[in-house]
């Protein structure tokens, strides 16, 4: 660091992504992209975009929150498309965090949380998750924070059904509620309906994962017309032309192959099941998962070496080293044929173990 750095940074410890080697050709299971490339549709556009990148984008987003509404049964008003759902959560923490309006999130949970709360001076309290990995809605009832839920939650997979999502959202009239739901289109149920009842609730989707776009950087705040209005008063002080031409165009066409991504999602859901499975009868743990990905541990192999092991034979998948959770590791669910490659990588290094 420089002699320049603020010193309210300089105890900052930044988000650490997941990593993208190019030592090798890897089998990449570890950040949780789609095996399956956009469709022609979404191509097409943004190559007929490229031809206008000399002009600004348009501020607005005007065709894409269109088609968002439609897609997600919202007026346009109720939306705000954004550079990636990290942005919508680093505008809400800016929006309604400070020392009077603490946030809220679990202690296993997406890395970015805390660090957005340190970034934005804003105090915020880890809530432990049960010994089971599980989120238990009762600890997130009345409280006196602003609240944050993965559902589902990453990197455990796990689900909170609807009607507890409705508790917390009710029980805290007063305080924002955020569901990222960055997952949700591998089997869990969106809370996004509830925003026409709530109106302290903000619904966070993102693009990358079931629609093939995360080079793209496409993602939804969804809330009432208030927190909307809110959210744009903080992009349009930090960066109006914050979703690029292409990314517009390739997030409408996405949208209108919408058939094309659900069938995807099916095929993922399918093969995290035969996964399961497969992992399970080769001595793992695996949590329960409505994710495009699976938490598994080994009973004869640790998670940090089967992370490195694997590595070596050119699979990643994503070690955490956190206390809770370094028996662990997530991997991403890729296709039969990346997924069988796995396997027989894991079934070599724990025949090694002996």
């Amino acid at each position: 660091m420089s002699r320049f750095l603020s010193k309210k940074y300089a105890t900052l410890t930044p988000y650490v992504p997941g990593e993208q080697p190019r030592d090798m050709k890897y089998v990449k299971l570890n950040t949780n992209e789609s095996p399956f490339p956009p469709s022609p549709r979404v191509v097409a556009a943004a190559e007929q975009e490229a031809n206008r990148l000399n002009l600004y984008s348009d501020p607005e987003c005007t065709e894409l929150k269109r088609a968002a509404a439609e897609l997600y049964g919202v007026e346009p008003k109720h939306v705000l498309p954004v550079n990636g759902s990290d942005e919508i959560l680093y505008f809400a923490f800016l929006a309604y965090g400070d020392d009077q309006n603490p946030f809220a999130f679990a202690d296993i949970s997406y890395g970015f949380y805390p660090v957005y709360a340190r970034f934005c001076d804003v105090p915020s309290r880890e809530i432990p998750l049960k010994d089971d990995f599980s989120l238990d809605y009762r600890d997130y009832l009345g409280i006196r924070e602003h609240i944050l839920i993965a559902n589902p939650n990453a990197p455990t997979g796990t689900t909170l059904p609807l009607w507890q999502i409705e508790e917390i959202v009710g029980s805290n009239p007063d305080r924002v509620v955020i569901i990222d739901e960055a997952y949700i289109d591998f089997g869990g149920e969106s809370c996004v309906p509830l925003i026409h009842k709530y109106d302290n609730l903000l619904v966070v989707q993102t693009f990358s994962k079931s629609r093939s776009l995360a080079g793209a950087r496409l993602g939804f705040g969804i809330g009432s017309e208030q927190l909307i209005r809110d959210l744009n008063t903080v992009k349009y002080s930090i960066n109006p032309y914050n979703v690029n031409r292409m990314t517009q165009a390739a997030g409408v066409a996405a949208i209108e192959d919408d058939d094309y991504y659900r069938a995807n999602a099916e095929t993922i859901m399918t093969i995290r099941a035969e996964a399961t499975e497969q992992l399970q009868s080769l001595g793992f743990t695996v949590l329960p998962s409505c994710a495009n990905f699976v938490f598994a541990k080994s009973g004869s192999v640790s998670g940090e070496e089967l992370y490195q092991k694997l590595k070596a034979r050119g699979v990643l998948v994503r070690h955490f080293t956190k206390e809770r959770i370094k028996d662990y590791c997530r991997i991403t669910i890729g296709t039969r044929e990346q997924m069988q490659t796995l396997m027989t990588n894991i079934q070599s290094i724990l025949a090694e173990k002996g």
